[in-house]
């Protein structure tokens, strides 16, 4: 069993940027939410529940917002460690708090390396693992039980796979990655054509399709193989269950620092700028790019060669169809600037009364014609 992990506050405080108010040689022993948290635990406050909890919680030691310290009731706090960024903070105390790894140093005897892997300093390796020929694995690095990595593959240095991820042959990946379990690396793109002209194909040439009409037809379908590779840089983190596919001819590639949560897609071809955030459940169509530092909300999906510029937000659930500029905010399907979509939306919610007040229209023109034709056959 791994030994406590403790900091006093003044510890902590240096390491992420904070003041300490009280005694700073305090220590704490673990990082909890002030309604779990125990007396020799700091109580971390990012909010107003946080704070509502903090009153009757346990703990002795709190980390708090500094511009919530005044406006807190806990008598039974007595130290404090005051933040001016909360979740910039949080990230530093967690990481201070991280248990430290679960595999055990070296190689596990079930393990299995192919000819000419070469392994750097303080590699470990859990059980059942699989590693293919003449792959490369940085110094530090930690392969979890279950993983399969495929031939000539480089792995940089600090990275941590975990159990059950897959990592095709010929993937480059850099160093201080992370691969959440059971992510997938450098598998096959969905690349498929048809003997005969196809309907996709008819459909792209021409007008939408009407269902009344039958163009081409999908049948004898043949596989493309995926020839290229997946290169991923430094400090990227794919989560648990996404895939990445691997190019074409050439490279699917993500850049440095682009963070992708779970369940995501990334199809053949891809370009993914730096610094990017991807959330669960988005599709991203084959030789799309994105630019550096672009958010997805959960759940969109984007059309294959799209351009998408850099700085960019595209909101949950959005379906793009078209290339967005740079450093914009796009909503809806299909996705169109926010401003844009907001106007719709409020125009549909106002179509009810709209419809309404030209029903009251009609009728009151109705009854204008019908007194001007009472009035004209009186004249006559």
């Amino acid at each position: 069993m791994a030994a406590a992990i403790s900091y006093t506050l003044h510890e902590l405080a240096e390491r992420v940027g904070g003041d300490v108010e009280g005694d700073g040689r305090r220590l704490v022993c673990g990082l909890a939410h002030p309604a779990a948290a125990g007396a020799d635990q700091l109580a971390l406050v990012l909010d107003a529940g946080g704070a509502k909890a903090l009153a009757a919680s346990a703990a002795r030691a709190a980390a708090v917002p500094r511009a919530m310290r005044g406006k807190l009731t806990a008598p039974q706090v007595t130290d404090w460690l005051l933040l001016d960024r909360p979740r910039l903070a949080m990230a530093g105390l967690a990481e201070a708090f991280e248990p430290p790894p679960s595999l055990a140093p070296g190689i596990h005897p079930s393990a299995v390396l192919g000819a000419g892997v070469d392994l750097g300093e303080d590699v470990r390796i859990g059980p059942l693992a699989v590693i293919g020929d003449a792959t490369r694995i940085g110094p530090g690095t930690q392969v979890a039980g279950q993983v399969t990595i495929g031939a000539e593959v480089t792995l940089g240095a600090g990275c941590r796979i975990a159990a059950g991820v897959r990592i095709g042959d010929r993937v480059r990946i850099g160093d201080r990655v992370i691969l959440q379990p059971n992510c997938v690396i450098g598998g096959d793109g969905f690349s498929f054509v048809t003997e005969d002209v196809s309907t996709i194909e008819r459909a792209k040439e021409g007008p939408a399709l009407r269902s009344s009409e039958t163009v081409g037809r999908n049948e004898g379908i043949r596989r493309i193989a995926s020839l290229g590779t997946v290169v991923l840089e430094d400090d990227v983190e794919i989560g648990a269950g996404s895939a990445v596919d691997r190019g074409g001819l050439g490279e699917t590639r993500i850049g440095r620092g682009t963070k992708i949560d779970n369940l995501v897609q990334v199809a053949h071809n891809v370009r993914i700028g730096e610094d990017c955030l991807i959330a669960a459940q988005s599709g991203i169509s084959g030789s799309t790019v994105i630019g550096s530092r672009t958010v997805l909300g959960g759940q969109v999906g984007v059309a294959d060669h799209r351009v998408i510029g850099s700085d960019a937000i595209i909101m949950a659930g959005s379906g793009v169809g078209t290339d967005v500029p740079d450093g914009v905010m796009y909503s809806g399907t299909p996705a169109k600037l926010r401003g844009d979509y907001v106007q719709e939306i409020l125009f549909l919610r106002r179509s009810g009364r709209i419809q309404d007040d030209i029903k009251g229209f009609k009728k009151r023109l109705a009854a204008l014609e019908a007194r001007a034709a009472k009035t004209d056959s009186s004249d006559g």
